[in-house]
């Protein structure tokens, strides 16, 4: 039985007046005391998931459609222009060795926790996706639904929920780790706690978005992405699109890193085609299903993280790596290199920072395959 809503699925003015809008409000809230706590992507899904279980608007729409097949591809290069692998490896020096180690625990954080919590037909996409969002960061968990072919709101506002709680504990342990003396004292102590460094030191240069570098961002991503689904095209691989186009634009990142990664406005642009890809995925979720599938997500995605912790505490201290070095390197596997270089500058790890977003963008650029591969693996 068809369900009616206020707003129907051919409206399309509306439904992306309120996908904007919901997007944009996500980002606003980021900037307030609740906001910050929950992120601009929870508070999108959260008002379009009200609004659609409030039957305002539909739960299925062709402007959702839209938003996967060309918002979510377009945003992917945007948000990988500085991927410069030479630099990544460079630079990154042993924060790099306990990345490595965090995404290998992570990989297999996700076989254990694949086998021992049952996820039903579609688990193997989900265990791919939540490989590649800990091993890369939330980037790479749009990215992999892609790849993988889950396109269920259900599960993936039900993943995304269960992701933003599990995560957030997590953070909370990441920082209080290396305040418990016991543990700190197993490890070696190199890196020097000094002054919160400066745009110039953290290697993040003041943001200056002009209209021409906006449009030279859109242009490019595009080119990117019509080459990339291109080639999946030709070869007949029609589910392989989002990862040549990842592949394609981290090859650019690394042969041209100055003329891709001095583009202006690329992070902004890909920041807020995804804010509209959250919105799409709250819209798109049932509550009951929500509700059903999210505490078996969430015990789920804990498991892996446990795992990933065991291995990347162990073998770093093996490897004679700083406990500092770990958790910012744990901190890139799981969010990326925002959150990563944040926590850097809040401990006052000031020689920390440029690694924590070296290794955070190279977690963006490699996530999604590491993901799509275990995924496979599984199935």
């Amino acid at each position: 039985m068809e369900i009616t809503t206020l707003i129907s699925p051919d409206q399309h003015w509306a439904l992306w007046a309120i996908l904007l809008s919901a997007g944009a409000f996500g980002l606003w809230a980021e900037k307030t005391s609740w906001g910050s706590k929950l992120s601009g992507a929870v508070v999108a899904i959260g008002a379009t998931f009200v609004l659609s279980n409030l039957r305002v608007i539909p739960a299925s729409a062709p402007a959702y459609g839209v938003v996967w097949s060309y918002f979510v591809p377009l945003a992917i290069p945007l948000l990988l222009f500085k991927a410069d692998l030479r630099r990544i490896v460079r630079e990154a020096g042993p924060t790099l060795a306990a990345f490595a180690i965090g995404a290998l625990g992570t990989v297999a954080g996700t076989v254990v926790a694949f086998h021992l919590v049952p996820l039903g037909a579609e688990g193997y996409k989900v265990a791919g996706i939540f490989c590649a969002t800990y091993v890369g960061g939330s980037l790479n968990y749009v990215a992999a639904a892609e790849a993988l072919g889950l396109r269920s709101g259900d599960l993936l506002a039900a993943g995304v929920a269960a992701d933003n709680l599990v995560m957030t504990l997590y953070f909370l342990l990441l920082f209080a780790l290396p305040s418990m003396g016991w543990l700190r004292r197993r490890y070696r102590e190199r890196v020097a706690v000094g002054g919160h460094p400066s745009a110039e030191s953290s290697g993040e240069q003041p943001i200056s978005i002009s209209l021409g570098g906006m449009a030279t961002s859109l242009a490019v991503a595009a080119i990117i992405c019509a080459v990339g689904y291109g080639l999946a095209d030709f070869f007949g691989w029609p589910s392989s699109g989002i990862l040549i186009v990842t592949a394609l634009v981290v090859a650019l990142a690394t042969a041209f890193p100055n003329r891709l990664g001095s583009v202006s406005g690329a992070h902004e642009i890909g920041v807020l085609l995804m804010q509209v890809f959250f919105a799409a995925i709250g819209a798109s979720a049932n509550v009951a299903v929500v509700l059903r599938v999210g505490p078996v997500l969430f015990v789920f995605a804990a498991l892996i993280l446990l795992i990933h912790l065991a291995a990347i505490l162990v073998f770093g201290r093996l490897l004679g790596l700083d406990l500092a070095e770990i958790v910012i390197a744990s901190n890139a596997n799981m969010g990326g290199p925002t959150t990563a270089a944040a926590m850097a500058v809040a401990r006052r790890w000031e020689s920390l920072v440029i690694p924590a977003i070296l290794c955070g963008t190279l977690g963006y650029a490699i996530g999604t395959f590491v993901g799509v591969g275990v995924g496979h693996w599984l199935h």
